[in-house]
């Protein structure tokens, strides 16, 4: 092919020619060349043709110079190609070098290229990301022995399997090269290099593979590091940000030595001495070429970065020594990184094959715990056998303890760290509070509202004149006559209105606010004059009798004064309601429209609250600075990137909807409401179900039906997957989604209903149900169980937050059998729990804190929580009552109730039931046990001649041989089921509503019920035991 100065001339066979003939129809007058062609002509080996285009090239320009590509002409050496070199010599041509030209005329892409270019590079990250990497893990996971080429082989092939690879015309993919996995010492950082026979080592794990789609390439390569050393983190940590640094240079104009140049610098200041060990370049341009060499990010070229430029940014370190490798493979380690990036006009390049590759993701930790284990077991082993020798015959509990090693060491290890967060938790809270100061919210003072400055902007209707009440909405202001004057009131003055009528009579009632009125939350407020005068209420009465040359009864005014109040007041509340959901609004920054057409986007979504009361689809697509969701009536709603708190993406396994989800820094208005939680979902299957339909079960429509739906889901998950990876490359990671781990969940009920709590990496969340609950966990406190008893079903769980003026946010309804699994999350979260078998008045806990926290603290904090400290507590004023002398059951009952001290207010009442109900199930013995004991106890003192003659009636102050009244503290009991929240007592409350018996405890006799109602009832503390009342019935009938 010959481009002269206005012509382009083909020399080519007449089956060529015939398929290039269809350029030659475009006319010359839309810029485009005259194209000439030339059949072939082996008769006398085209030497013909060759003169012709000799004589072309010297009639065009001034026929000295001819631009070649000089490396390339070595390449073919057929025949044809050898005549035209013969040809050539002959004549004195200028012979230059155009390949740089030529690259920079075909370097930069226009939009249907990007595009292409875009699909591509997607093919590449699917492949390594459903196929590839999941391949490696499961070879790591299961042991196995799978060599380098067979993966190669194997990850080429999954490139025509739909399952991986969906949305493509499978005739236009193909590889630009075999997939190379390199690992084991044998280290190649070059794209010519071999995926070897050798098996996969489990170190450092070199995957590379480019995907070619309708011709243009694409390339990504990833490092996985198996147990990395922290020295293999940090020399990784430093490729990750010298890509980032070369990005940061190749711009478009840019210089691509210096590109190169920058990188090495960067190498200077981080790790000089490995300097020698990186690649040589940091990568080249690409297109329909796999590698351009004449645009190559080196220390020799002279090449220039242009917009739209396609780059291969590689780079990496090789010979790696890790001195405490185990064999010969494990001794040397190489890293390698690289991704396809497109220049930009301005600003870093954008990375197109932007699959995440932060050591977080792609470290693969291998618990080695089995030796440790082993050990441990073996050592108790050895003790058990000493312990046989010793004694003579092992422990029938040998087995036992063997069985339940394991669980006993990882709760002990929970309760260490544990510790160790409490040892920590109120110092930190301490220094905390310190650092925020006082900090107190100043009171809202009802803002004084002056409906006229002066008299003479009163309005002068009739109706004001004629002393009638007179409604004017433009100031929102009610005009009463008083005393022959009328007197403007402002709407925000007036409570509430009402109107009747008696006989020949309406009446118009009006309250007013004033100081001392019971207000709702968002009415009345702290008055600027509070000692002023005010008026509480006003009424009027007018007749409803016509008289005669009337047009309408006098009541009339009354009945149209009544409505106009009552429509001005419900505008004047409308917008009082908007400014109070302003108010707290912080200002966002505007959002930036990118106009590029590739921007990240979402159709037919579903947005959650509802923009209006029906619920509409709309897209959702991700710009400059922000995501903006444009409903189909025209409804937008922004979303900034620097807002956004969390980024949660619920795939729609085991669900019926998939789902993004924003969690807010500050609260957006729209919808004229304020939402902290913005959601964008849409439905993968039929959410309800028709009974009406009576067909079997394995007809043709219900198959076709569920394969539908399951290829919905799996191309739903792709979209939405697809999205969040760009957005992540489009933001650079500001924007990180997270996903739930649904293996970690636990079923609760944060408010009505109980729900599916599935923890994140940061969050605590279920999104599934509205409205949707999210703990941030850094916000957390700490964690309260409630209701930890048992004899219960489930338990609650509250959190208490750092912010001690925040609310704390309780979830009811855990089961009991999650408890472990509950506190074994927390922990692994360094978050500090407690327990507790009472519920506490979290309101009145929180206040005391907030108002006093330097002597809350001084007191111990947080301790008061602890289960421990108060057993320890218990069990020693437990020893102290057995060492005194008994106390009649009435001082005990004032002792108790002094002591007992509780943050609840309701706690008198129900938290005493709590108490009584755990320790009677804690002595583990009911009333005919206590009977048996005290029989035994009184034919032991016969046999020893202690026993007295008369008898002693039982007094109120005295113990029969049932217990001591300690043990009666209520005359009945109300006992709930397992799952309710409470257990009530009627210690206090005689009610006949709560004074039935507790359906557990055995019937009493009629003597001890005489003997309660004379010693009254008091609180049963845990701290009684069964031992305690058998003793205190010895004491009694000695």
């Amino acid at each position: 092919m010959l481009f002269a100065e206005n012509e382009v001339h083909f020399l080519a066979s007449k089956k060529k020619i015939e398929f290039l003939s269809q350029i030659a129809a475009v006319k010359n007058e839309e810029g485009m060349p005259t194209f000439k062609f030339h059949p072939r002509d082996k008769s006398d080996e085209d030497k013909a043709n060759f003169k012709t285009l000799i004589n072309i090239m010297k009639g065009s320009k001034q026929g000295k110079t001819v631009g070649m590509f000089v490396k390339d002409k070595d390449m073919f050496n057929d025949s044809f190609i050898k005549g035209f070199k013969n040809s050539m010599k002959s004549e004195d041509f200028a012979i230059l070098d155009v390949s740089t030209t030529l690259s920079y005329i075909m370097g930069p892409k226009d939009e249907s290229e990007l595009n292409t270019t875009r699909k591509a590079c997607q093919v590449s990250c699917d492949l390594y990301n459903k196929y590839l990497k999941d391949q490696i893990m499961d070879i790591i996971d299961s042991e196995k022995k799978v060599r380098h080429s067979k993966l190669s082989e194997s990850t080429e092939a999954a490139m025509s399997d739909k399952k991986y690879i969906s949305g493509y015309d499978v005739n236009y993919l193909d590889m630009c090269y075999p997939p190379i996995i390199q690992s084991g010492g044998n280290y190649a950082l070059k794209f010519s290099a071999e995926s070897d026979k050798n098996t996969l080592h489990f170190g450092a794990i070199i995957c590379s593979l480019g995907a070619k789609y309708r011709h243009y390439c694409s390339n990504i390569t990833r490092t996985l590091l198996v147990n990395p050393s922290d020295e293999m983190k940090d020399l990784y940590e430093i490729v990750i940000d010298l890509q980032e640094e070369v990005l940061k240079h190749l711009v478009h104009g840019a210089k691509l030595s210096e590109v190169y140049e920058a990188g090495v610098k960067f190498i200077k200041e981080k790790k000089p001495q490995m300097l020698d060990k990186f690649t040589k370049n940091f990568g080249f341009a690409m297109g329909l070429e796999f590698r351009d060499s004449a645009l190559i990010i080196g220390p020799k070229s002279t090449g220039y970065a242009k917009k739209n430029m396609i780059f291969n940014v590689n780079m990496g370190i090789q010979d790696i020594s890790n001195p405490k490798g185990a064999d010969k493979t494990d001794k040397t380690h190489a890293i390698f990184v690289g991704d396809t990036v497109v220049v930009n006009e301005s600003g870093p390049a954008t990375v197109y094959t932007n699959i995440k590759k932060k050591i977080k993701h792609i470290g693969i930790f291998i618990k080695e715990d089995d030796e440790d284990e082993e050990e441990e077991s073996d050592k108790e082993d050895k003790t058990a056998e000493v312990q046989k020798e010793l004694l003579g015959r092992g422990k029938r509990t040998t087995v036992l303890d063997n069985k339940l090693r394991l669980e006993s060491s990882s709760e002990e290890k929970r309760k260490q760290h544990q510790k160790e967060l409490a040892a920590a938790l109120n110092e930190n809270a301490r220094q905390r509070l310190a650092e925020q100061g006082s900090g107190q919210q100043v009171e809202k003072v009802r803002k004084s509202t002056v409906s006229y400055k002066n008299a003479s902007q009163m309005p002068q209707e009739n109706e004001v004149k004629e002393l009638k009440i007179y409604v004017d909405r433009k100031y929102e202001t009610v005009l009463l006559p008083i005393f022959g004057l009328s007197v403007p009131f402002h709407i925000s003055t007036i409570k509430n209105i009402s109107q009747s009528v008696e006989g020949d009579y309406t009446y118009l009632r009006i309250n007013f606010f004033h100081p001392g009125a019971t207000v709702g939350r968002n009415e009345g407020g702290v008055y600027s004059q509070p000692d002023a005068t005010f008026v509480k209420e006003m009424s009027y009465r007018s007749t409803n009798v016509k008289e005669q040359g009337e047009i309408s009864a006098p009541s009339s005014n009354l009945s149209t004064a009544f409505r106009l109040i009552k429509e001005v007041q419900k505008k004047f509340k409308n917008r009082e309601a908007e400014e109070r959901e302003k108010e707290d609004l912080v200002k966002q920054d505007t959002l930036v429209i990118s106009t590029n057409k590739g921007n990240p986007k979402l159709k037919d979504l579903y947005i959650r609250p509802n923009i209006v009361s029906k619920r509409i689809t709309g897209v959702l697509e991700a710009h400059t600075n922000g995501f903006r969701y444009t409903s189909v009536r025209g409804d937008k709603v922004d979303i900034l990137y620097n807002n956004i708190k969390h980024a949660l993406f619920q795939p729609c396994d085991n669900e019926m909807i998939i789902l993004l989800h924003f969690h807010l820094k500050h609260a957006i208005m729209f919808g004229k409401k304020k939402h902290i939680d913005v959601q964008f979902y849409t439905e993968v299957g039929e959410i309800t179900t028709d009974l009406g339909k009576h067909q079997h079960m394995h007809d043709r429509d219900d198959l076709a039906g569920e394969q539908a739906e399951r290829e919905l889901r799996h191309k739903l998950k792709s979209a939405f997957k697809s999205f969040c990876d760009k957005v992540d490359a489009l933001t650079k990671q500001e924007v990180d989604f997270d996903t739930p781990y649904r293996d970690l969940g636990f079923p609760g009920a944060p408010f009505r209903s109980t729900v599916l709590l599935q923890p994140t990496s940061g969050c605590l969340v279920n999104l599934t149900e509205w409205p949707p609950f999210v703990i941030t966990l850094e916000d957390v406190e700490l964690v309260h169980f409630e209701r930890v008893q048992f004899h219960l079903k489930n338990f609650d769980m509250v959190f208490v937050f750092k912010d001690y003026r925040r609310r704390v946010v309780m979830v009811n309804a855990i089961p009991m059998n999650m408890l472990d699994h509950v506190k074994e999350w927390l922990n692994s979260c360094d978050i500090r729990y407690t327990e507790g078998i009472q519920s506490l008045n979290w309101t009145k806990i929180m206040k005391t804190i907030v108002d006093d926290s330097e002597n809350f603290f001084e007191s111990g904090g947080w301790s008061f929580l602890d289960p421990e400290s108060g057993t320890e507590g218990e069990d020693e004023s437990a020893e102290d009552e057995e060492d005194e002398v008994y106390k009649p059951s009435g001082e005990e009952s004032v002792e108790e109730s002094d002591s007992d001290s509780d943050y609840s207010e309701y706690s008198e009442d129900s938290d005493s039931g709590e108490e009584e109900l755990g320790s009677s199930e804690e002595s583990g013995k009911d009333w005919s046990d206590l009977e048996a004991e005290a029989a035994a106890a009184d034919k032991e003192d016969d046999e020893d001649g202690f026993s007295t003659k008369k008898s002693h009636k039982p007094s109120g102050n005295s113990n029969s041989k049932h217990g001591s009244s300690k043990n009666h503290s209520s005359s009945s009991s109300k006992h709930k089921s397992p799952d309710k929240k409470k257990h009530s007592s009627s210690s206090r409350d005689h009610s006949p509503k709560k004074s039935h018996r507790d359906k557990h405890s055995p019937k009493k006799s009629s003597h001890d019920k005489s003997r309660d109602k004379k010693s009254g009832s008091s609180s049963l503390k845990r701290s009684n035991s069964s031992s305690h009342n058998s003793k205190d019935s010895k004491r009694s009938r000695k």
